[in-house]
């Protein structure tokens, strides 16, 4: 079995965005039932409804805790069944949720040594103390079997891999070429089973390009995520909310040549569903035409709470 819980679906600044008087987050906070609020992307994951791995920090993750009951303390004045955290990136939309668990209960913190290296190097993440939270390093294309903080295995089981992306904004350098300083590890994806290896979800939040590579990888898979940021590349540009590109951001596009709806057309069998998605986006609309275009094509849009259960 493997339980999975939208904590999260929008991307950075969430639905509505604080300082955004779009149309679509006017409509939002005016609890329009075709524009429904979101929090900054991410998942929880169990294999045994006791213990949960989240999927990335968001800065929302106190508020996604409180509307989750599974992720409510169960035992004790002070516990907590979220027993194990993956990050995927170093961006501030996935890390910076970690602070709202300083309050020394454990839990294991896996990430890539590049991602765990810029935790290190920021002396706000010490209140995580290195007594109380364990942190793993995990190695590109490696499996490693995820732990809660006794060690013990939760019956999952995860692969992390590279996609096309870059690093996160606060790292770029403006002395490099065109990838902006990016590395091995700042832009992974995760593969995740349980423990019989037969239930397989992906999660791909963050994507710049769908290569081949990456469609061969999704055969197979039970449920993927998918970076649904933008429809349109240039979508910041028109709508008037930003100067850069959608790949200058490091996500591809939903529609167009090369889009994700373009080159997962050919991917049978795994059910397929955008997370991560930007307020200019206008799929993020149930009412609107893009929407109908996707839900046409097989995909669905992420909402926060969604539940899917896998057996």
């Amino acid at each position: 079995m493997i339980r999975v819980l939208v904590l999260g679906a929008a991307a950075g600044g969430g639905f509505p965005q604080w300082n955004s008087n779009s149309l679509a987050c006017q409509r939002a906070r005016s609890a329009d039932p075709n524009a429904l609020p979101a929090t900054q992307a991410s998942i929880a994951v169990t294999a045994d409804d006791t213990r949960w791995c989240v999927v990335n920090a968001a800065p929302d993750l106190r508020e996604q805790i409180n509307r989750q009951t599974q992720l409510h303390p169960k035992t004790g004045l002070r516990s907590s069944p979220i027993a194990a955290i993956l990050l995927t990136n170093a961006d501030v939309d996935a890390v910076a949720g970690l602070l709202h668990l300083r309050e020394r209960t454990p839990f294991t913190l896996y990430g890539h040594s590049r991602v765990l290296g810029v935790l290190d190097q920021n002396p706000i993440f010490r209140v995580l103390a290195p007594d109380v939270v364990r942190r793993e390093g995990f190695t590109v294309g490696q499996s490693v079997e995820i732990c809660d903080p006794a060690g013990v295995d939760m019956g999952l089981r995860i692969t992390p891999f590279a996609v096309p992306g870059k690093v996160a904004l606060f790292m770029e350098s403006p002395d490099a070429d065109t990838n902006f300083g990016t590395e091995q590890g700042d832009t992974l994806g995760l593969d995740i089973v349980n423990a019989d290896a037969d239930l397989r979800v992906l999660y791909i939040a963050n994507c710049a390009e769908v290569t081949e590579e990456l469609v061969a990888r999704c055969q197979g898979a039970d449920v993927i995520f998918f970076d649904g940021t933008l429809w349109r590349d240039d979508e910041m540009i028109a709508c008037g909310e930003g100067k850069k590109t959608g790949r200058r951001m490091g996500h591809v596009s939903m529609s167009g040549p090369g889009g994700a709806i373009e080159s997962f057309s050919r991917l049978v069998g795994p059910r397929k569903i955008f997370i991560h998605i930007n307020n200019t986006n206008p799929a993020l609309l149930s009412d609107s035409d893009e929407r109908g275009q996707l839900e046409q094509t097989g995909w669905e849009v992420a909402y926060d709470g969604m539940e899917i259960v896998l057996q």
